[in-house]
């Protein structure tokens, strides 16, 4: 079961970005009024595995209701808005993202170093 922590101001993105510099922090932008996000957000929510995502936060953007985090996320990170977007924070640097249906749960885990 997927337990999203829903990015809601600037305060819970530093709160990411804070806790990336523990271990890699997961961001999932997603668009209310694209059926390419809804599909892309339910396979990752049925593929995701607790046992295998021990520790991982994942964090959740609705880029419809607050779009200023989204900006704010591009700026600081250098990585261009797409939707959906997956982003995967290290050490306060985005050092992956993947757009569309280039996400998926087993791609993640091979992207967050053990």
């Amino acid at each position: 079961m997927m337990n999203w922590i829903e990015l809601k101001d600037m305060h819970g993105l530093e709160e990411a970005n804070q806790s990336s510099f523990d271990k890699p922090v997961v961001i999932f932008k997603h668009s209310t009024r694209c059926s390419t996000s809804a599909l892309v957000r339910n396979k990752l929510e049925r593929n995701w595995d607790d046992q295998q995502a021990i520790g991982i936060k994942a964090y959740f953007l609705d880029l419809i209701r607050y779009r200023e985090i989204s900006n704010a996320i591009e700026a600081k990170y250098g990585v261009y808005h797409e939707s959906p977007q997956i982003i995967i924070l290290e050490n306060g640097k985005a050092f992956y993202n993947a757009s569309h249906f280039y996400i998926s749960f087993d791609d993640l885990l091979d992207k967050i170093p053990a």
